[in-house]
């Protein structure tokens, strides 16, 4: 049942995708405000009760609800699961901007793919470089695509077999948004925040997101360029501040051949290189934050979307081999 309800849900989301705003956003922006301002009291045990009030027991509902379905009929169980995974994974999430942006690269509007990406990521690209723009668009796009689309397809597969329905999907999804919430609040002038709930939210989304980001690596280095995507994986992941990202930027630099890492705007991207972190000389560290490869061109866009495309293929045909196992099982 796990193949087709991804099935279905991918499918729905391209014919008909949540638009750019919707109340679903609104929705979950409203709850992880209303749990922090209501349970958070500055001390180290409240920001595990913030976290887990806002991402494991919404888990946990959804598959309070899914078992009560499946107690009926598998056929609202199935449908329950579909709705589930079309609100939290897709590609028309994130891939709005990564359209235009490319549209507007083609067309050789830079001023609006400069705003698009300002919009999209909040951070001041204006002064980018061409290359440095198409690096940050591919980085970025490379980063929604593992988030809104394999680390929800593999919690969702994963406890799905131990019979949890969507509880994984839900999981996954809310523990990456309330880690960038926390971050994003900490940033903003005069709100008081818990440091601690920010620290716990990102290093329990680090935990969540560690076999999936591995995986997501794996599956780019099977469709592109196996020996120097795993030669970049090995060599490469280090260079970015987050183990995580650096693990599947590394692998998709080197399994489409392009060039990635960099020391541009240090401060703000989510792609801060080792050094810059630790208080490196741009100039010293340019030359040591980026993996090998060819420069960022326009056409690398193309060549990433079919990176992406190819890997949803690799892993939908695996769920489907090991559905029909359990089924002749």
């Amino acid at each position: 049942m796990s193949f087709f309800a991804v099935l279905l849900a991918l499918v729905i989301e391209q014919l008909r995708p949540l638009p750019r705003s919707n109340g679903i956003h609104d929705a979950l922006v409203s709850w992880t405000r209303w749990i922090g301002r209501n349970f958070d009291a500055g001390r180290d045990h409240h920001a595990w009760v913030v976290w887990v009030i806002t991402v494991v027991m919404p888990a946990l509902a959804v598959y309070g609800a899914h078992f009560a379905l499946a107690q009926l009929h598998f056929v609202p169980a199935l449908a329950f699961d579909v709705v589930v995974l079309y609100l939290t994974l897709g590609f028309r999430q994130f891939s709005h901007y990564f359209t235009d942006i490319r549209d507007a690269l083609e067309r050789r509007d830079e001023l609006q793919a400069r705003q698009l990406l300002t919009e999209w990521r909040h951070l001041d690209a204006s002064d980018l470089p061409r290359n440095e723009l198409l690096r940050h668009v591919i980085e970025h796009s490379l980063l929604a695509a593992h988030r809104h689309v394999f680390g929800v397809f593999f919690w969702f597969v994963l406890l799905s077999t131990f019979g949890l329905g969507p509880a994984g999907a839900v999981l996954y999804r809310l523990a990456e948004f309330s880690s960038r919430y926390w971050a994003f609040r900490s940033r903003t002038v005069g709100v008081p925040i818990n440091a601690r709930l920010m620290q716990r939210s990102q290093m329990m989304f680090s935990l969540i997101d560690h076999v999936p980001a591995r995986m997501t690596a794996f599956g780019f280095a099977v469709v592109g360029d196996f020996e120097a995507a795993i030669e970049c994986w090995r060599r490469d992941a280090g260079l970015w501040r987050i183990g995580n990202d650096g693990v599947i930027l590394a692998s998709a630099a080197g399994a489409v051949g392009v060039r990635l890492g960099g020391s541009a705007l240090p401060a703000v991207t989510p792609d801060e290189p080792k050094g810059l972190a630790a208080g490196g000389d741009v100039e010293d560290t340019a030359a040591l934050a980026s993996t090998p490869g060819l420069t960022p061109e326009v056409g690398h866009l193309r060549s990433i979307v079919g990176l992406v495309w190819r890997s949803v293929v690799l892993w939908m045909l695996l769920l489907a081999l090991l559905s029909l196992a359990n089924l002749v099982g």
